[in-house]
């Protein structure tokens, strides 16, 4: 189970989400998208209204059962558990619950042997849905935007994965830093790139995701770039970072 996590918001984390999740049910996997951001933003770009139907809300909030809240995708083998605004009101909501920074997953748990992978799309802040999210996962993938900024960004959410291991007692491991929005005709993105690539090692993704209009255009169309332009490079990359990914079941990590 993986969440895309990071505090920073405009760095990829739905886009990576949507495309990762769709690109691992590509290889035949099933695969369930948690949207657990009040913006909604993993439902809309898969296709899915945010109609009269149930939500992560609903299953964290309001009693329902989990599998209630599951919805198929345009995409063979990929499920959703969709988002609205109400989920905003969580954080609030939920101090007062007993343990509840482990309510999904509690929750995850009814329904996790029916799926190869978990991709949980987590709210670009470190708040109570992140953590029930970070506590929920085996690991973490953390999209960066190769900008100015970027290093001193990561530092806060690094932090929080250390606090989280050690507090919960949860051997929560970093799936990788992802390098999104990638410009290499910028001397600022190669820059980036290789102080990211000094600092963090081998835990930045060899894959990177390129600036890509066409996959800027597919959430409009409620599509991952995989069904709206598989032939974009946006796509290729994604389907890489997919691999890359099911290559990391083969060795352990030590992180």
């Amino acid at each position: 189970m993986i969440a895309v996590a990071n505090q920073k918001g405009g760095v990829g984390k739905t886009t990576t989400a949507i495309n990762l999740a769709a690109s691992l049910a590509a290889n035949e996997l099933s695969v369930l998208l948690i949207d657990s951001d009040p913006q909604g933003n993993a439902t809309t770009g898969v296709g899915v209204a945010k109609a009269e139907q149930a939500t992560l809300y609903d299953v964290l909030l309001n009693g329902r059962d989990i599998g209630e809240a599951i919805v198929k995708t345009e995409m063979d083998g990929l499920d959703l558990i969709p988002a609205d605004k109400n989920l905003v009101g969580a954080n609030v909501e939920l101090v007062p619950v007993k343990d509840r920074e482990s309510l999904l997953r509690r929750e995850i748990a009814k329904i996790r042997d029916r799926y190869r992978f978990i991709v949980i799309d987590c709210p670009p802040a470190l708040d109570l849905l992140t953590l029930n999210a970070l506590l929920a996962a085996d690991s973490v993938l953390v999209p960066i935007q190769c900008e100015f900024f970027a290093l001193e960004g990561i530092s806060g959410l690094m932090d929080t994965i250390d606090r989280i291991k050690e507090s919960f007692h949860h051997n929560l491991a970093l799936e990788g830093i992802l390098l999104t929005m990638y410009d290499d005709r910028t001397n600022l993105t190669r820059q980036v790139a290789a102080d990211l690539r000094e600092f963090f090692g081998t835990d930045v993704c060899k894959t990177v995701i390129p600036r890509s209009v066409r996959l800027a255009e597919a959430p409009s169309h409620g599509k991952p770039i995989l069904i709206y332009d598989v032939r974009s490079k946006a796509a290729e990359s994604y389907i890489q970072l997919a691999k890359e990914i099911l290559s990391h079941e083969q060795k352990p990590r030590t992180r």
